[in-house]
């Protein structure tokens, strides 16, 4: 199993409307490089759940449960999409502030690329995050 962080924007989707449709297609990817994170998931990966620009933190889990397919709103046919499903909410958020002050994890790709919408997520950060946020 691997891990991600994927990130949305409230406004536009937001953990609770994750929870309240207990899956969605992970759809609007358009760059190459999150793309390619998308492609590379497997059903049964972890991800973290993260809002950004309004809030910064990570809020939840999700599960992959659909791999890499068409992404319907691609009219270029050049993007793909998985669907994940809801899991858990974070007792407490974890914030970027949060990652970059952790020696462990200021060298998240997450934290290097805080732009990138789909990122990896090692095992050990994985774990710090999940514990952070009182897993």
């Amino acid at each position: 199993m691997a891990y991600w962080l994927l990130k949305s924007e409230p406004s536009a989707y937001s953990w609770d409307q994750m929870v309240k449709d207990k899956k969605t297609g992970w759809t609007g990817v358009r760059n190459h490089q999150a793309a390619a994170n998308l492609r590379a998931m497997k059903p049964g990966d972890e991800c973290f759940f993260y809002h950004s620009n309004e809030g910064k933190e990570i809020v939840g889990v999700v599960k992959v449960t659909k791999p890499y397919h068409p992404d319907p709103t691609d009219e270029t046919h050049k993007f793909g999409m998985v669907e994940v499903a809801a899991v858990n909410p974070l007792s407490r958020h974890v914030t970027l502030a949060d990652i970059k002050i952790h020696p462990k994890l200021k060298e998240m790709v997450f934290a290097r690329q805080s732009r990138l919408s789909v990122s990896p997520v090692t095992d050990e950060e994985w774990k710090l995050i999940v514990k952070m946020g009182g897993g």
